[in-house]
């Protein structure tokens, strides 16, 4: 059920990025994203009211808000990369660190994993990397100084997984939730700030729920997964996220995928059976 709750966390996570993507291309992503974290909080909070879960320790509803700001800092940080056009750069080395941080966590906290999960990590990690190529040719005459945002965004996001973990050993949705609405309250602000509008055009509302929508489940089934499972076979499966978006790009808008994406798809696939042992 962990292998499961993974798969379906990273197929989640991938579909979300690719109608965030799409709506992206017509508003500001800072918008989309806006709209998203309100789509998500509503959910998490009626799932805690209808439940009657108890409302945890302050200490994780913390733990819940940092994961949001960490999170959200970390797709800043790649937003701006990709923009500078760091794209063959920033996508493979972010998402590499992402699934890296909370192996090298798991190992230190939870142990040497079974020889299996181990060749799978050793599989996967890789995966993430391949997948995340954009099938370009990658000019890497680059200055060690375009790496910095590409590795802070990495660190973010491997961060996040940690932290959203911590956050939910005990309750829920209640951590969920706070994490929605710290990201709301700061995207708002931001756009206050700004002084510009913070929801998306209303016709692209749509797609923006559907986005918030897809993101909360990722989250749901990642945590799912790293409380049947090891955190960081969790984490790393989350991570292959772009997987998802590959395929969706494939199948919906006929975009060609590279040779180097699918032999990534296959150590995915492959990690994937090894983790399932």
């Amino acid at each position: 059920m962990a292998v499961f709750f993974g798969i379906s966390s990273a197929f989640a996570w991938g579909a979300a990025d690719f109608i965030g993507g799409l709506a992206s291309k017509r508003t500001s992503p800072y918008r989309v994203l806006y709209f998203a974290e309100l789509a998500g909080l509503v959910p998490f909070v009626a799932a805690a009211m209808l439940t009657g879960e108890p409302v945890p320790s302050y200490a994780d509803l913390i733990w819940g808000a940092m994961a949001s700001l960490i999170g959200l800092s970390g797709l800043v940080m790649l937003y701006a990369a990709l923009a500078a056009g760091q794209m063959s750069i920033a996508a493979p080395v972010s998402a590499l660190l992402a699934a890296v941080i909370p192996v090298a966590f798991g190992l230190v906290t939870l142990g040497i994993p079974a020889p299996t999960t181990f060749i799978g990590f050793g599989l996967a990690i890789p995966a993430v990397w391949l997948i995340s190529q954009s099938g370009t040719r990658a000019d890497w005459r680059f200055h060690l100084s375009s790496l910095r945002l590409p590795l802070l965004s990495g660190i973010c996001f491997g961060l996040y997984f940690i932290l959203i973990h911590e956050a939910t050993l005990v309750a829920f949705f209640w951590p969920l939730a706070v994490a929605r609405l710290t990201g709301f309250l700061a995207f708002g602000l931001y756009a206050l700030l700004r002084r510009q509008p913070a929801l998306p055009p209303r016709d692209l509302w749509s797609m923006c729920l559907w986005n918030g929508l897809l993101d909360i489940a990722g989250n749901a089934f990642y945590v799912l997964a790293a409380r049947t499972g090891r955190m960081d076979v969790a984490a790393v499966l989350g991570a292959l996220y772009p997987a998802s978006t590959v395929l969706l790009a494939w199948i919906l808008l006929k975009e060609r995928i590279a040779l180097i994406q699918t032999a990534g798809i296959l150590l995915a696939l492959t990690a994937i059976l090894l983790f399932t042992l």
